[in-house]
């Protein structure tokens, strides 16, 4: 049995009470880590691609609390993971894992053959342990150090 379980919620999906409440716990994640934690400006974490985004978020078997989030778009034909947060105290928990794992199946299944993702620097070895590959130099976003990155979806 999974430790976690996946909400998901597909492009414009937030239409039922149930589905704006899972969109709220991904909003709810994202504020915690990115605007709380890592002290980015709100104006920058919020922005119109999330309506045209597919969201995912991860939930504890055991109690139903949301540690987890993710959000993927396709742009240009290719998969782009974005907004991957989790709770400091479910980070080396697995839930990171199991929301790419979810993600990039999700992206197969919409027939895209790669992910691209923008990683944090101290988020490069958690991605590479999942087969990501940097790309390019390392650039600044939201005031925080990234680099590209990606994974063939047919390296499995």
């Amino acid at each position: 049995m999974s430790r976690f379980r996946l909400d998901h919620l597909a492009t414009g999906g937030a239409e039922t009470e149930e589905a704006r409440a899972v969109l709220e716990d991904c909003h709810a994640l994202r504020r915690l880590v990115f605007v709380e934690e890592q002290r980015v400006e709100a104006a920058l974490e919020w922005d119109e691609l999330d309506a045209l985004a597919e969201h995912f978020l991860a939930r504890r078997t055991e109690d139903g609390v949301a540690v987890g989030t993710a959000r993927l778009r396709v742009v240009a034909g290719r998969a782009k993971a974005e907004r991957v947060a989790v709770r400091a105290d479910a980070r080396q928990s697995g839930v990171g894992r199991f929301l790419m794992r979810a993600l990039e199946e999700r992206a197969r299944a919409m027939g895209c053959d790669e992910v691209l993702l923008n990683a944090q620097l101290t988020a490069l070895p958690f991605y590479e342990a999942l087969g990501y590959v940097a790309d390019g130099p390392i650039f600044e976003e939201a005031g925080i150090d990234h680099r590209a990155m990606r994974r063939g979806l047919s390296d499995e």
